[in-house]
């Protein structure tokens, strides 16, 4: 299996629009103040969260992982917060 992370090379503005765009279309609750996935608090981890979202719902094609290079597919499951069944 594989997971899709933030690029930590990303601006914020870059990761922000990735929030922004994938959480218009999926349920990103989890990452909203007083959800299981919120804390740590970051860009990085939320966008990591919304990004990882996007690439599992859609399949986990390359393409669904890029957004602009701002994402990185990875071997490891970085996240201690499960992605909800959909």
């Amino acid at each position: 299996k594989t997971w899709c992370i933030a690029n930590p090379l990303a601006s914020n503005s870059a990761l922000a629009a990735n929030i922004e765009y994938i959480c218009s279309q999926l349920d990103c609750g989890s990452i909203n103040p007083k959800g299981p996935c919120f804390e740590p608090n970051s860009r990085m981890h939320h966008a990591s969260f919304a990004m990882n979202l996007y690439y599992q719902a859609n399949g986990r094609h390359l393409a669904d992982c890029n957004f602009i290079n701002s994402g990185l597919v990875s071997l490891i499951d970085p996240s201690k917060c499960a992605i909800p069944s959909t």
